[in-house]
């Protein structure tokens, strides 16, 4: 971290090395942690009690001395995320200290996590795209642990950085490029011909996804029996005759009522064929709680439009492998910039927040 004066992580502690470590590059400040904390967890802060979470943190507490002061203190300090778990950095990992923890080259500070220990059963077969499946083979995190785990893999992705999990030493190295998929929150609607017409400024060729799909009837069997008969033998007493007959009456009204109404809209999409590289998507919905990174903003508390702009390839396993072959990563690479301009595109016109695929804000001038 810039012109910082870091504490020396301790890398031949046991206690470190029994703890999961969140690894970043020279460039990356604490402030961004925190700001990627404050996104996912409610009580997240910095702890202005930084020394009493130092002393538990390594063996004997060696250099657990702090101010809490932000930078350039030679202090390490908490960044609280829960309740039961916290962050205690950033130290600096020195020369050779990346590579003692199996890090990678570019790791230069890391944070020490403190969460509970709490594991579940052991992974189901099927894909890891970030890693945990072979990070926790004997078990699985839950409670406290799984939302702290699946953030440090979205920092580390967000931030260009590494997770070292406790114990075992496996290191995780979450790809930046692997989710490209952008959403827009915002409370303005465009109707569908409006999102089209937007979506063809980046990609010509993009159409209205929004043809109804032929009802093929009720399932086979169905009226070839009695509710008596059906019901005979379960202990439900059947209804009577005039018990259905109210029963009939009361559907045929509440479907008259629902078809004499204009049909509310909710949602609909576009879709571009790219054709080698899959699909390009944009699901336009109304009405959705707002995601927990808004949860401040007041146009957002009764609900919003979500503008999902979405990559589609050609094979849907390859976005859940960890290490995807090269034709998805050239595939995915072409892409990702018709995704950024069509997010932009779509952000001047509604306006709202940008957030990423871990619901992290993104700035329209990222893009």
């Amino acid at each position: 971290m810039p012109g910082a004066e870091l504490p020396a992580l301790p890398v031949s502690d046991r206690a470190v090395r029994d703890r999961h470590l969140l690894a970043l590059p020279a460039d990356v400040l604490g402030e961004e942690v925190e700001a990627l904390a404050l996104s996912r967890f409610t009580a997240a802060g910095w702890d202005a009690d930084a020394a009493a979470g130092l002393a538990r943190t390594t063996a004997g507490g060696r250099g657990a001395r702090g101010s809490g002061t932000a930078r350039g203190s030679g202090t390490a300090r908490v960044l609280r995320l829960s309740r039961h778990s916290r962050l205690v950095g950033p130290y600096a990992l020195g020369q050779g200290g990346a590579a003692a923890l199996g890090l990678p080259p570019s790791s230069a500070t890391a944070f020490v996590v403190e969460t509970p220990t709490e594991r579940g059963a052991p992974p189901y077969p099927g894909g890891d795209r970030d890693g945990l499946k072979r990070a926790f083979p004997a078990g699985m995190p839950i409670r406290d642990e799984e939302r702290v785990v699946h953030w440090l893999v979205a920092a580390a992705r967000r931030l260009g950085g590494a997770i070292r999990v406790g114990g075992t030493g496996v290191v995780l190295v979450p790809d930046p490029h692997a989710l490209i998929d952008l959403t827009i929150f915002t409370d303005a609607w465009l109707e569908p011909e409006q999102a089209l017409g937007v979506m063809q400024r980046v990609t010509p060729r993009a159409r209205l996804a929004m043809d109804a799909v032929p009802w093929g009837g009720p399932p086979a069997g169905t009226g070839e029996r009695s509710l008596v008969e059906r019901l005979g033998g379960t202990g439900v007493p059947a209804l009577d005759e005039q018990e259905l007959w109210s029963l009939h009456t009361q559907a045929d009204a509440y479907d008259i009522a629902a078809l004499s109404q204009p049909e509310e809209r909710t949602g609909y999409g576009v879709l571009t064929s790219l054709e080698v590289d899959g699909l390009l998507a944009l699901e336009v919905s109304w009405g959705e709680p707002a995601p927990f990174v808004l949860r401040g903003v007041d146009w957002a508390q009764q609900g919003v439009v979500a503008y999902r702009v979405r990559w589609a390839p050609p094979d849907f396993e390859e976005l859940e492998l960890e290490r995807p072959s090269f034709a998805h990563k050239v595939a995915r690479g072409r892409v990702q910039p018709l995704v950024s301009a069509l997010t932009r595109e779509l952000h001047a016109v509604v306006g709202g927040e940008i957030t990423d695929a871990s619901e992290f804000l993104v700035h329209p001038a990222h893009l």
